[in-house]
């Protein structure tokens, strides 16, 4: 009788924001999949990512491949959340304020 078990759990969980982080590790699924669409290999991502382990790494990759297109909107409300933070932070402080801010912090501390 077969002793092996079949049924693999994937090293993902959700945090706080809801953005889906690697089990134990601050990498995003989104740091993976674009390194692997890339064309990175495994062993390159975890080499820029080395506090994920390369059997982690290999079972993101296989849950992207398996679960292609839930992946990809997943991927396309991330960016769409990054989008609308981006406008939120630059309405609030304004770009040319800020760079007009920065300027003038400058010229302060080099007179």
């Amino acid at each position: 009788m077969n002793s092996l078990d079949l049924n693999q759990k994937v090293p993902l969980a959700a945090d706080a924001e809801g953005v889906l982080r690697v089990t134990g590790s601050r990498v995003s699924l989104d740091s993976i999949v674009h390194q692997f669409k890339n064309g990175a290999t495994a062993e390159q991502i975890q080499e820029d990512f080395p506090s994920v382990s390369l059997a982690d790494i290999y079972a993101v990759i296989a849950y992207y491949l398996q679960h292609y297109q839930k992946v990809e909107d997943y991927l396309a409300q991330q960016s769409q959340a990054v989008a609308q933070t981006r406008e939120v932070l630059e309405g609030k402080t304004g770009i040319a304020g800020l760079r007009e801010t920065l300027k003038r912090r400058r010229a302060e501390m080099n007179p």
